[in-house]
């Protein structure tokens, strides 16, 4: 075995320990423990997403806003990654609940006005002519990301309100229709 073919084994066994290394939870054990206890309950469930999605992107305008931070870019990277993260759970989830049928009507409502305050906040970010271009390179491609993801993600949730309102109408018909 020649020096580069031994470089190449020793890299590819260590490949597992690099990938091994700690993820960032954007949630705290609190927050993990109330979601934990409404695994069964998705509009609780999806509601608390929303809330702690929310959290997370007020933290992005507080960094954005706070004159003692002092590596601007890198921090609201970090703070928008945590809300894309959220809210990719929250997707997530919506997808578990709807592939198990269940009616999320009343909790996707808040979920769309949620969508348009979302998209609002980070498109004013992504105008927002008081950061310099450094410290946007920080972030910006995270940023274009999560909107376009916000984009997506509100045009889906609309559709599947609109599917579950179908269903329900059809579902009241047949129970109220003679046998």
């Amino acid at each position: 075995m020649n020096l580069a073919h031994g470089v190449i084994c020793c890299g590819l066994l260590m490949l597992p320990i690099a990938s091994a290394a700690p993820r960032h939870d954007p949630l705290t054990p609190v927050e993990i423990d109330q979601l934990r206890d409404t695994a069964q309950e998705p509009d609780q469930r999806l509601k608390l997403y929303l809330k702690f999605a929310r959290a997370r992107l007020t933290a992005v305008e507080q960094v954005r806003s706070d004159p003692k931070v002092t590596d601007r870019g890198k921090e609201t990277h970090d703070r928008l990654q945590d809300f894309l993260d959220l809210y990719d759970e929250l997707n997530d989830n919506i997808d578990t609940y709807a592939d198990r049928k269940a009616d999320l009507r009343k909790v996707l409502k808040p979920i769309i006005e949620a969508d348009t305050e979302f998209e609002a906040k980070l498109r004013a970010l992504k105008n927002s002519a008081t950061a310099s271009k450094n410290e946007q390179s920080h972030y910006e491609f995270l940023l274009t990301n999560t909107i376009d993801t916000l984009d997506n993600s509100a045009q889906d949730h609309r559709q599947l309100l609109s599917e579950q309102e179908e269903a329900a109408k059809h579902k009241k018909k047949t129970k109220t229709e003679p046998q």
